[in-house]
């Protein structure tokens, strides 16, 4: 499958499982450290926003970066964060469509434009569909709504974890998660902030 079926199939079932919840546990923590069910969905909405903006940048030529700075991102997560139940099914909702519509507009050329993404990597606009994918598919996860990592997409599971074993493994703890892995320890490393 590809990263825009991902994206597809992973807005599904995040808007699905956020349906599932009621607007009481906006306010209940979530298994991330210091978020509440608010701000993982207000995190989603923004991140839609800030790929649209890659995207845009993809498009015109014209740099346009997720986020002015890692204090504008967290800002924008406290606001919405804020913002009533029935205000942020809505927005969250209406950016995943809206990026949606951008990714499927994009020209041949613009897919191989170069982007920065958040993080100070420069990309192809080619993968901001997979940038979405694990965002929508692992916070589907998130948020506690009954889906487990075995309810997503087996193909997509095996990406993602290629994807994370590379990250770790650039914030030097390649070592210790391959021991685990390979069943050489058989004590889970203790790894860096959540991803």
């Amino acid at each position: 499958m590809s990263a825009l079926a991902w994206t597809e199939g992973g807005t599904r079932l995040f808007l699905d499982a956020l349906s599932r919840i009621g607007d009481e546990r906006f306010a209940a923590p979530t298994s991330l450290p210091g978020w509440t069910t608010a701000h993982l969905v207000a995190h989603v909405h923004f991140n839609a926003q800030a790929l649209r903006r890659l995207v845009s940048w993809a498009v015109t030529g014209i740099e346009n970066r997720m986020y002015a700075s890692a204090e504008q991102r967290t800002a924008e997560i406290e606001e919405g964060a804020s913002w009533a139940p029935a205000q942020l099914r809505d927005v969250v909702a209406g950016s995943a469509s809206a990026l949606a519509e951008d990714l499927t507009a994009l020209s041949d050329r613009a897919w191989d434009a170069e982007v920065v993404t958040a993080q100070g990597r420069t990309i192809p606009a080619s993968q901001i569909p997979w940038l979405r994918a694990r965002e929508v598919m692992v916070h589907a996860v998130d948020l506690g709504a009954g889906l487990t990592f075995a309810d997503l997409p087996a193909d997509f599971t095996a990406e993602l974890l290629a994807d994370v074993v590379r990250k770790r493994a650039a914030a030097g703890e390649g070592p210790a998660l391959a021991a685990w892995l390979t069943g050489r320890s058989v004590t889970p490393p203790a790894l860096g902030p959540w991803l």
